[in-house]
């Protein structure tokens, strides 16, 4: 998946910030990609309106072809993704329940394992609770991954097919 197509989920799940897409763009020029929009946006400063820099996005996915994915794709996405971060020990499992910003809605059961158990973390957790939920999200994140339909998508192996 090249960049455009990653940002397009990270966008619909709101976890890519407006200001961080001219520098999105700017590499997509030197990735190859083109287009009218995408070299306008490309050309925009960091600090300039949101609006703006959100119109020019949108309309540089559609002249390159490149599909917006609904709430729900852009979620269980979203979901992947964390799960992967974490069994890779890129976040903590506290950076995974801070970085759920968005209404997600689960698919599969390890979908909504992963979901369930980072939503049982409270910061009045008891220290003896916080390793159990720790164990708990670890294990729901590497359940996650081993299965998801998504992970081709994302950049991350699929099922595995034992």
């Amino acid at each position: 998946m090249d960049r455009l197509q990653d940002s397009a989920w990270r966008y619909v799940a709101e976890i890519l910030p407006p200001e961080e897409l001219p520098m999105l763009a700017a590499h997509a020029l030197v990735d190859g990609r083109d287009s009218p929009a995408l070299r306008s946006l490309a050309g925009l400063p960091r600090r300039s309106d949101e609006t703006e820099i959100r119109e020019l996005y949108v309309q540089t996915l559609h002249e390159l072809g490149v599909p917006l994915p609904d709430d729900e794709t852009a979620g269980r996405w979203l979901l992947v993704s964390l799960a992967v971060r974490l069994a890779n020990a890129e976040l903590s499992p506290k950076d995974v329940v801070d970085r759920l910003s968005m209404t997600v809605a689960a698919r599969t059961p390890e979908e909504t394992q992963f979901l369930s158990v980072a939503a049982g973390y409270s910061e009045w957790m008891d220290a003896d609770e916080l390793p159990g939920w720790k164990n708990g999200l670890r294990a729901a994140a590497h359940s996650l991954t081993a299965t998801t339909d998504l992970g081709s998508d994302i950049g991350v192996p699929g099922p595995r097919r034992d």
